[in-house]
């Protein structure tokens, strides 16, 4: 597909604003947590998208996890998609230097050079790839750069297609430009990804583009090399668009990643500076956009956010600094750990782990086969792990929108001691 594709013009239809996704169905959430107040008494009408944008319920059953702790419980987290490590101090003390030079005003909305051109650097590191530096955007996190991509990428009414399981947020960013989030079912067979047999048989003319993610939030699976590669052929054939998050990419497992630049120009890809560099609060992640479309999203960045913050983004020069890549290896070594420890002992439960995650710190199991009366519906279950064991995890209700009561997510982002301990609670639970 020549580049200038993605700046051509597309359809609109006047058709009535879709939701991105159905929702959950209201008495199952309503349930679960019944203080929950997804409407608004405000007197101020609202716009129609937000009506799109469905509960984080992952964020409720957090919020019961802290207030059995300040009760007094001692509550272990597998919910929450952070690492427990926080930035090295070759970043921190790169931050507290550059606070005292006072390079605290604002920056280009593309980003500070020398980020860019280190970024640019570690593609020619880690992937052997050779990016402009001109073609990174920097953002305040890769939750801006997936919602600049898509109001950039995305009209009123344009289909995207994505895998169900994924990240929540994601469809959000779609239903945001008001376009319309397709969740194509993804099984184990697929490794939870979508396929480019998904892409033929589900592409309209209403299909704008895809948006993937390699590895995956929940299931921490990545998608193979090659089938990554003849998705993106698919895509271009239809002249759409192709957005990869790649955040967790830095988290892999199972050989050297392969990054969607691999295969094409043409694709946009998200990453940023939380996951594997530990910058969570921080908010700074960064796109790679085609050549065409560098101006776009500078356009849209200076109306949008300015620029991320100064601050960050001469800490984070810190971060490809052949010292601190040493910590972030080694930490990444015991995110491994954790994963060869976690597989087997959440198994040893009666959880199913169907497919094995190679990236993120994600295990996405089937709990049908759990000794509880709960098992055959994975958010009550939670309940019970949360209040009878102190053990929090994520029902996969977050995730999509066809099996969420039969599977749950865990994060092993915590220590491996609480990891232990936490199985120990669950056999206790359920008799094993």
């Amino acid at each position: 597909m020549p580049r200038a594709a993605f700046m051509q013009p597309h359809r609109r239809r006047a058709r009535a604003f879709p939701a991105a996704a159905p929702a959950s169905p209201a008495p199952f959430c309503n349930r679960l947590y019944p203080t929950m107040n997804t409407a608004t008494d405000s007197p101020v009408r609202l716009a129609s998208r937000v009506d799109a944008i469905e509960p984080f319920y992952v964020m409720e059953i957090v919020k019961e996890a802290a207030a059995l702790e300040r009760a007094g419980r001692d509550i272990i987290h597998m919910s929450i998609g952070e690492p427990d490590f926080t930035a090295p101090e070759p970043v921190v003390e790169a931050a507290a230097a550059a606070l005292r030079r006072g390079v605290t005003q604002y920056t280009s909305a593309l980003g500070i050079a020398p980020l860019r051109e280190a970024i640019a650097a570690h593609y020619a590191r880690a992937y052997g790839l050779a990016i402009e530096p001109e073609r990174i955007v920097v953002t305040a996190g890769a939750s801006a750069a997936l919602l600049l991509a898509c109001v950039a990428l995305v009209g009123r009414d344009d289909e995207v297609l994505m895998p169900d399981p994924s990240y929540p947020c994601n469809r959000h960013f779609v239903a945001t430009a008001e376009g319309r989030a397709i969740l194509v079912p993804s099984g184990p067979e697929a490794r939870f990804q979508l396929t480019a047999r998904d892409v033929d048989a589900r592409w309209t003319e209403r299909t704008r583009g895809v948006l993937l993610a390699s590895p995956s939030n929940p299931t921490g699976t990545s998608l193979a090399p090659d089938e990554l590669g003849r998705i993106i052929g698919a895509v271009r054939a239809r002249g759409g668009f192709a957005i990869v998050d790649e955040i967790y990419q830095g988290l892999s497992y199972g050989g050297a990643p392969v990054s969607a630049l691999s295969f094409s120009d043409d694709v946009v890809t998200v990453n940023s500076f939380s996951k594997y560099f530990n910058m969570t609060g921080w908010r700074l992640g960064w796109l790679v956009v085609p050549p065409a479309l560098v101006a776009t999203f500078e356009k849209l960045a200076q109306n949008l956010f300015i620029c991320a913050s100064a601050l960050a983004q001469h800490a984070a020069l810190a971060c490809f600094e052949p010292d601190t890549l040493a910590i972030y290896e080694a930490r990444r070594a015991e995110f491994q750990r954790r994963r060869d420890f976690i597989v087997p002992a959440i198994e040893s439960v009666g959880f199913k782990v169907p497919v094995m995650p190679d990236g993120a710190f994600y295990v996405y199991a089937q709990c049908g086969g759990v000794a509880h009366p709960a098992a055959r519906d994975s958010a009550a279950l939670t309940q019970a792990m949360l209040h009878d064991a102190g053990v929090v995890l994520v029902p996969g209700m977050d995730f999509g929108i066809h099996a969420p009561r039969d599977y749950i997510r865990l994060s092993y982002a915590t220590a491996y001691a609480r990891l232990e301990e936490a199985i120990e609670r669950l056999h206790k639970l359920f008799g094993g």
